[in-house]
């Protein structure tokens, strides 16, 4: 995986302890590690720049990684609820094979819409029997909803999206500028300590780097649009920070905003090309507020490209992109067979992560430089690397996996899984619990 190291100019100086690999056609447990790898790596630099360390010692645990790419917390006495909904999932077509994404209701009801079939998954079976795939994939996209056709490698490669998507660098840096030197209350065991993270993102990859970031002692207040809930992932992805709810719409709630992010130090976000800039927040305006602002954006397709704007999701990217298909051929399978993990997620939020840290470290010498990633690019890179032996094990959670500390959840008590990545003097941990959407005041703490 020598991409995710030199897109961040870093050589891969860590060691590896563990054993196993996730069963898949494709290097998933090696991807998670490079990219655990590639956060130690950055904040080795990070910690040698801020004078604070000199070549501390990195270790990723490739189990421990390969756990984290799924769910990373274990409820006590009580249930996540499901991942999908009941009419999300794969669907057999006049040819070939769709998967939609309804777990938002009104990506379900836009997918319901085009198919006229009630919410029921017979119903949805049944009418989507009388589509091709990529004529039902087109409509639903444009009714407003997500869903993506089965291709193979090939058929991504001839297509357009999948030409431009190979085109785009794994990280793509942009608007670099010079500011005044960055300073903030950094120590070698909380070296992110008094910086502030304004998130703006949802389900998966940016709130993975969020969280990634908070576990350095980053201020992480994430915001979300009023009534948006995802309960089967918050739990999971809201560990050390703070959420609060603004309507971005709303005279009172837009100044709230345009505050947080002239006194954020960073700014992450997963709007579509374009999203933004309809709320009246473009880049310019962006920097206007805060021209010493770092910001690191992904999308779900790629920046260029026809599908530039198309939403989409790190299912609906496996599907896209040839990775189900050739899971199906590598399983002997007779539907598409995704990752065993949402690893096009969680890869591309650690490697995001990577690449704020990266940019905090020349932020110390007055440089600032944003990041923009996309599942689809990291597609590309994961790939390049198929697992040769069909044996490959398959991960589960073990008890002392877990850290012994029971954490106060607003759910009910859990256990966390013991962090995946250990830097010499710096350990991983969060200073808070899980929090629910909404649960604080839209301020710093």
């Amino acid at each position: 995986m020598d991409e995710v190291f030199t897109s961040l100019g870093l050589a891969p100086d860590f060691e590896t302890v563990g054993e196993g690999s996730l069963p898949s056609r494709f290097q998933v447990t090696n991807l998670a590690v490079a990219a655990y790898g590639a956060v130690g790596q950055a904040m080795v630099g990070l910690l040698e720049a801020q004078g604070l360390a000199r070549r501390p010692k990195v270790r990723v645990d490739r189990r421990l990684a390969s756990l984290w790419y799924g769910v990373s917390i274990q409820p006590n006495g009580w249930e996540l609820p499901p991942l999908w909904d009941a009419v999300a999932g794969l669907y057999r077509c006049k040819t070939g094979w769709i998967r939609l994404h309804t777990n938002l209701p009104h990506h379900r009801a836009a997918a319901l819409s085009v198919l006229n079939a009630a919410p029921k998954r017979a119903a949805v079976a049944q009418a989507a029997l009388s589509w091709r795939a990529d004529e039902l994939e087109t409509a639903i996209a444009r009714a407003g909803g997500v869903a993506a056709m089965m291709r193979t490698a090939d058929e991504w490669a001839a297509h357009p999206q999948g030409q431009a998507v190979a085109q785009e660098p794994l990280i793509d840096w942009v608007a670099p500028r010079i500011t005044k030197p960055k300073t903030w209350s950094a120590t070698l065991k909380r070296p992110l300590n008094g910086l502030k993270v304004l998130d703006l993102t949802r389900v998966l990859a940016g709130p993975v780097a969020t969280r990634t970031l908070a576990g350095f002692g980053a201020e992480v207040l994430r915001i979300d649009p009023p009534e948006w809930e995802e309960p089967n992932v918050i739990p999971d992805v809201t560990l050390g920070k703070r959420c609060a709810r603004l309507d971005l719409t709303q005279p009172n709630d837009r100044a709230r905003f345009e505050t947080l992010l002239s006194e954020a130090d960073i700014f992450v976000h997963g709007y579509r090309n374009g999203a933004l800039e309809g709320l009246g927040y473009g880049l310019a305006a962006r920097q206007a507020l805060n021209p010493s602002l770092m910001e690191a954006s992904l999308n779900a397709y790629g920046w260029t490209g026809p599908w530039a704007t198309r939403r989409g999701f790190d299912s609906l990217v496996q599907m896209a992109c040839g990775i189900a298909e050739s899971g199906m051929q590598w399983a002997k399978a007779e539907a598409p067979t995704p990752l065993p993990v949402q690893a096009l997620d969680h890869a591309t939020g650690y490697v995001m992560a990577a690449a704020i840290i990266k940019t905090l470290t020349a932020a110390t010498a007055g440089q600032v430089q944003n990041a923009r990633l996309s599942l689809a690019r990291t597609a590309v890179t994961l790939k390049q690397y198929q697992q040769a032996e069909h044996g490959a094990l398959s991960i589960s959670p073990e008890k002392l996996d877990f850290n012994p500390r029971v954490e106060t959840t607003p759910w009910g008590p859990a256990q966390r899984l013991n962090p995946a990545l250990s830097i010499e003097g710096c350990p991983m941990h969060w200073e808070s619990p899980a929090a629910a959407l909404g649960s604080s005041a839209a301020s710093w703490a």
